[in-house]
């Protein structure tokens, strides 16, 4: 189980942008389910952008005009005999707010009125509709969520994220239109996110730590690694020689069950322990301490991983944070993992 609140809060470590004044009310607030809350960031968010201008860009257009305008299609113009009526078909490129970033946000923002949300949400969504009367329609289902982001569009980015999770989390498929909740943190889409919060988290709350995520390399004898997948850490926590690697793993079951006994997913076990033994062979030059950790979002299972084990001289620990806490208690169990692994940590 995981506290809807607690979904704002990790937005806000994912994006720095909700802890900003304009939004700082959500977190006081209560919501009845997740697209609730992602209405409410969407709400101010696009408020917020309202403020600053939609975000524009030169379009294509190709019409038919009784005043030329850019370059003149000839076969066109022919072939639809625009020219008896005193008109040509002109191709030109407009300054227009009709971009794919404006439309995912009106796309987003009719699903959600169209969802199990509060009749004051829908309202104020409602509201914000009528500025995008010059902004056409988008199948939200045919986006391509793989964005270039620049110094002229950085204030879409946390808006693009919230409405990728509103277009997977909803789906259109009663008969009269409306939308209804699927799973919402499924596990795919909260895995990401969880990721991005322990990550962002460290990163703000503990600047005496190197927090990142950065590729390991595989240490080989012979230098050929071709067809080896790389190896992507979820967090590396860095002090001085000392290493932390977390791999942030949010499942629906945290425990794999064979023959009637419970034990970690072998495959995620074998992954920090590669990870670790190549990050420790990395730094077999210099004083080093590399160990590994499976951070497991906490579940409503009996049993929960919980061990500390010492392997090939690296301690590998497996733990489960809970997500249904207030979040101070989530912020505090961060920070004891800190705290138990370097000597130098900064505690509230």
């Amino acid at each position: 189980m995981i506290r809807i609140q607690n979904i704002y809060h990790m937005l806000a470590y994912a994006f720095q942008v909700l802890r900003e004044q304009g939004y700082r009310d959500v977190a006081t607030e209560e919501f009845a389910n997740t697209a609730e809350l992602c209405a409410a960031i969407l709400a101010r968010g696009v408020s917020s952008q309202l403020k600053r201008g939609l975000g524009r860009e030169y379009v294509d257009r190709t019409d038919t005009l009784s005043t030329l305008r850019g370059k003149i299609e000839v076969s066109e113009s022919v072939k639809t005999r625009s020219v008896l009526r005193r008109q040509m078909v002109c191709s030109y490129d407009e300054f227009s707010v009709d971009t794919r970033m404006n439309e995912i946000l009106k796309a987003t923002m009719v699903l959600l009125v169209r969802s199990d949300i509060g009749k004051a949400r829908k309202k104020e969504l409602k509201r914000l509709l009528v500025y995008f009367g010059d902004v056409g329609d988008i199948d939200l289902a045919t986006v391509d969520w793989h964005m270039r982001f620049d110094r002229n569009n950085q204030t879409y980015r946390m808006l693009m994220n919230v409405c990728w999770l509103v277009a997977k989390g909803l789906l259109q498929t009663q008969t009269d239109g409306s939308s209804r909740l699927m799973d919402f943190l499924d596990e795919q889409r909260m895995s990401r996110l969880y990721e991005k919060f322990i990550l962002e988290y460290y990163r703000h709350e503990h600047p005496e730590l190197d927090a990142g995520a950065p590729y390991i390399g595989w240490v080989l004898d012979d230098g050929f690694d071709d067809m080896l997948p790389a190896m992507h850490s979820d967090i590396m926590l860095t002090q001085s020689g000392t290493v932390l690697i977390i791999d942030a793993k949010y499942y629906s079951h945290t425990t794999q069950q064979q023959f009637d006994k419970r034990s970690v997913h072998s495959g995620n076990l074998y992954q920090i322990f590669t990870y670790v033994k190549n990050k420790e062979a990395e730094l077999a030059d210099q004083e080093h301490d590399v160990s590994g950790m499976l951070l497991y979002a906490k579940t409503d299972e009996k049993i929960q991983p919980d061990g500390v084990y010492q392997m090939s001289g690296n301690q590998i620990s497996v733990k489960t944070l809970d997500l249904n806490l207030e979040f101070e208690e989530i912020a505090k169990q961060l920070d004891s993992i800190a705290k138990e692994h370097f000597t130098q940590v900064q505690v509230a």
